[in-house]
């Protein structure tokens, strides 16, 4: 008998086992094929998307391809209407008259005959006819609006938005219309598009698509001045800096944009609305470009304010280490600034934005962080010792790694932006300071640094980790000659660096 109830308690184990593990089997399917539905109704969804994507693109073909049929229909009946010639219906022959005496006398001219309607048609055009392709202009560029106002995404790199209006612009001769709405409308939908200035990615986008379209018209415009023809006023030329910059980047810069368009681009002579729309095209390249720039500046303020200065808690045997793993021991201050450093180049990666506009939001960027941590240390004597000079000098090796990583064609010059800062750290942290002459600073270790920068590090210098002295007197004397000699000139007494 105890062997039965052993037998049937282990059965009705194995039982509740097995009832218990087609419970967990049915959730788990459950999970499954939620999931399996989720996926279903994205994929659905995605479809339907790229099928009405679709349907606009062949409708915008459609309606070229109407607009094309249209005005060969037009030549084909202004050319078949028979049209007499010209002394046919202006000409009146006079008739004379003899006379007696053998003098003519002329006969009164008959009213001229009026040119066939043919003629008239001609020179004054059908009003319906005029009335039907403007509005057919009209509906092919609220297609193209509606079409680019999506966010159409790229093909092999390049800026699908910005091609499609290109196309268009070239194929419905815009560029050399005395007369034309389509720049208002593309201006006043970039304008829309960016006033959300808190997303990078979509900021990133037009940023991507508007410097391609002003590459293709930088090589595609040129301005109209054939002789007898009267010269209308043209846009005012760009004041800043970018704008400048802008306008004069020619295939040597744009080399590095990834937009091969040989076989896209046309020569055209632009009349002024063309040449007007390029102007307000480089404001908004300049405009998307500084907000990206001022975010990330933003982002990284309050952080550089916490790099600059080692916290008090950190023992003096983990200052003594160097390279990313102190980096990350030291501090997250750093780490969050190459994390933010990462998705800002990811975001300029994925949007294709051209390598020499990422480059300047970089190099500037950079410099921004250089004049930061720089200025800090001046101002703030606390900064100016050694152990913090340590705790800087492992932060500035995780974005020597960083601009490493992200490679010459996004980094470029940025670890050459900083180099006033790393010349005082540089200064902090070597030993023996007393032993170096003014050459050696001026020279070698701190060829960058003015004088005034130079004395105020030295004097305000102090070794929290090993109780050293700063420079000997002598170095210190020099410097004060130099400063008294230079105190006319109001440039070189600041010592403070200007963010540009």
């Amino acid at each position: 008998m105890n062997k039965l109830r052993d037998e049937n308690d282990k059965l009705k184990t194995l039982v509740s086992s097995l009832e218990k593990k087609i419970d967990d089997t049915e959730k788990k399917y459950d999970e499954t094929n939620k999931i399996s539905e989720e996926r279903l109704k994205k994929a659905m969804d995605a479809e339907s998307k790229i099928d009405d994507l679709n349907m606009a693109m062949l409708r915008l073909q459609e309606k070229i391809s109407n607009m094309e049929t249209d005005e060969k229909v037009q030549r084909q009946a202004l050319l078949s209407t028979p049209v007499r010639s010209m002394s046919e219906h202006l000409s009146i022959p006079i008739v004379p008259k003899n006379l007696e005496n053998g003098y003519h006398e002329a006969e009164e001219p008959k009213e001229p005959q009026s040119a066939p309607p043919a003629l008239k048609d001609y020179g004054n055009g059908d009003p319906k006819l005029k009335k039907s392709s403007a509005e057919k202009q009209q509906e092919n560029v609220d297609a193209l609006i509606d079409c680019v106002a999506k966010n159409l995404g790229y093909c092999e790199g390049k800026p699908v938005a910005a091609f499609t209006i290109y196309k268009c612009l070239l194929h419905w001769k815009s560029f050399e219309a005395e007369k034309t709405s389509v720049f208002d409308r593309l201006i006043q939908l970039i304008g829309s598009a960016i006033e959300n200035e808190e997303d990078n990615d979509n900021l990133a986008y037009w940023l991507s698509n508007t410097s391609s379209l002003l590459f293709l018209l930088q090589r595609s415009l040129k301005a109209a001045g054939a002789p007898g023809t009267v010269s209308r006023k043209k846009p005012p030329q760009p004041t800043s800096l970018f704008g400048r910059m802008a306008q004069g980047l020619r295939s040597a810069s744009f080399a590095n944009m990834h937009v091969e368009a040989t076989d896209v681009v046309r020569q055209v002579e632009a009349k002024y609305p063309a040449l007007l729309f390029k102007q307000q095209l480089t404001a908004y390249v300049e405009k998307i470009y500084g907000i990206i720039r001022d975010n990330i500046k933003k982002e990284l303020s309050s952080l550089i304010s916490l790099c600059i200065q080692a916290p008090r808690t950190m023992k003096a045997s983990m200052l003594r280490i160097s390279g990313r793993s102190s980096g990350q021991t030291q501090s997250n201050h750093w780490q969050k600034i190459i994390e933010n450093l990462d998705i800002l180049l990811k975001i300029l990666q994925d949007n294709h934005v051209p390598p020499v506009l990422a480059q300047k939001i970089f190099t500037q960027i950079f410099s921004y962080i250089n004049v930061q941590l720089f200025n800090s240390l001046l101002l703030r004597r606390e900064c100016c010792s050694f152990s913090n000079g340590e705790y800087v000098k492992a932060g500035l090796a995780e974005l020597e790694l960083w601009c490493a990583k992200a490679t010459s064609e996004y980094a470029a010059s940025s670890w050459d932006e900083i180099r006033h800062i790393r010349q005082a750290v540089g200064f902090l942290v070597i030993f023996q300071k007393f032993r170096i002459s003014y050459d050696e600073i001026v020279h070698d270790l701190c060829p960058i640094l003015s004088v005034q920068q130079l004395y105020r590090i030295c004097t305000q210098y102090w070794d929290d980790k090993y109780n050293t002295q700063s420079v000997s007197s002598d170095v210190l004397s020099n410097m004060r000659v130099l400063m008294t000699e230079d105190s006319n000139n109001a440039e070189s007494s600041s010592f403070l660096l200007d963010d540009n």
